[in-house]
């Protein structure tokens, strides 16, 4: 299992430095690392190791001991402006997350117009000659790809025009994209559940996560229950169709013979219908079951007793699809694969396992 990469601190402020500068918020000389360091709230020594990561780049240029640092010509020209398609997963919902609006006004800002594709993946199928079909016949720069399967990640990997890959099973594949650190806060989920006295716990997550092999996360997860002595086959890690009715097919299944005492679902809009599904069976959560997301939800905020779930920082994703975006505007090769951080939040719909 390739081993999750996570952004340093020097990392973070080397993006920031960039998307600012990509901004045009310096055009000749950028402050020195006190002035950046006071302005940014960080350690000086952080902040020189990431204008020295910015020269190795050749986007800063030195002058000399204390001297502030002249941005390279090539930095400061005007960006070719892009139109940027978004191929969502499910359409409207997508659109409707935070990330997601956050990055269409950073775009619009930088100069870039957004459109969306005709059709999401799920209405496609994930079919990789429909996809195919559908980018043919629309006019773009580059395109956005929301949870893509692996089929359809390497599609758009094996084409000239750009694509970046916002999370989707993209491991392995040349196509830069950014993602939350799921696997970290997946593990710790499962070890609280684990901790719990929980041994029958299920992940339910959709096909693209699964097939045709588990993701990281679901990796970890399957990794995590063994290390702990708990018996693992398909059970854990169920299949279904990815439909309404394919879901509460597979809960019927679950709870039919040897019902789960935990249930981690992946996606906020799968966790109301699971937690729906366990009122009309008259299951209390947690007392019967316990919950947890793999997502926030904004309204998750006016639950009380509060969701466990799993919470990340929309902002570096936003970050780095405007530096993409600069990227690809000047004709700079980018193919990196990021993730940010994520925390895993015990709330109310976990508790001890009923045996």
């Amino acid at each position: 299992m390739k081993k999750a990469s996570f952004l340093s601190i020097t990392d973070q402020i080397a993006d920031r430095l960039r998307s600012e500068i990509s901004a045009g918020r310096w055009t000749d000389l950028i402050p020195g690392k006190h002035q950046l360091a006071a302005e940014l709230g960080v350690n000086h020594k952080s902040v020189e190791n990431a204008l020295r990561q910015l020269e190795t780049a050749g986007i800063l240029v030195s002058r000399g001991a204390g001297r502030c640092r002249k941005i390279a010509a090539h930095e400061a020209r005007e960006n070719r402006s892009l139109r940027i398609a978004i191929l969502t997963n499910e359409g409207m919902p997508d659109r409707k997350q935070e990330f997601h609006i956050e990055s269409v006004h950073a775009l619009e800002t930088a100069g870039h117009q957004v459109i969306y594709a005709p059709k999401s993946l799920k209405t496609l199928r994930f079919e990789v000659p429909k996809v195919a079909a559908m980018v043919e016949q629309t006019p773009a720069d580059a395109w956005m790809v929301y949870a893509g399967s692996r089929e359809v990640l390497r599609w758009f990997a094996s084409r000239k025009i750009p694509a970046f890959a916002v999370f989707g099973h993209r491991s392995g594949l040349r196509i830069p994209g950014m993602s939350p650190d799921k696997p970290t806060s997946i593990r710790a989920a499962t070890r609280h559940l684990i901790g719990l006295g929980h041994t029958r716990i299920v992940l339910l997550c959709r096909k693209l996560r699964r097939l045709p092999v588990p993701g990281i996360s679901e990796t970890v997860f399957l990794k995590t229950l063994a290390a702990h002595g708990c018996h693992v086959g398909e059970y854990n890690l169920p299949d279904w169709d990815d439909s309404e009715e394919g879901f509460h097919e597979c809960l019927n299944k679950l709870f039919r013979v040897t019902p789960p005492t935990a249930l981690i679902v992946d996606e906020a809009d799968y966790f109301v219908a699971a937690m729906q599904f366990l009122l009309r069976r008259g299951l209390k959560v947690p007392e019967d079951v316990s919950l947890i997301s793999t997502d926030n939800d904004p309204a998750f905020k006016r639950c009380h007793p509060p969701i466990s779930h799993i919470s990340w920082e929309s902002r570096p994703v936003v970050r780095r699809i405007l530096q993409w975006a600069t990227n690809v505007s000047r004709g700079t090769p980018d193919f990196r694969q990021s993730t940010t951080a994520s925390t895993f939040v015990a709330g109310g719909t976990t508790g001890p396992a009923r045996h």
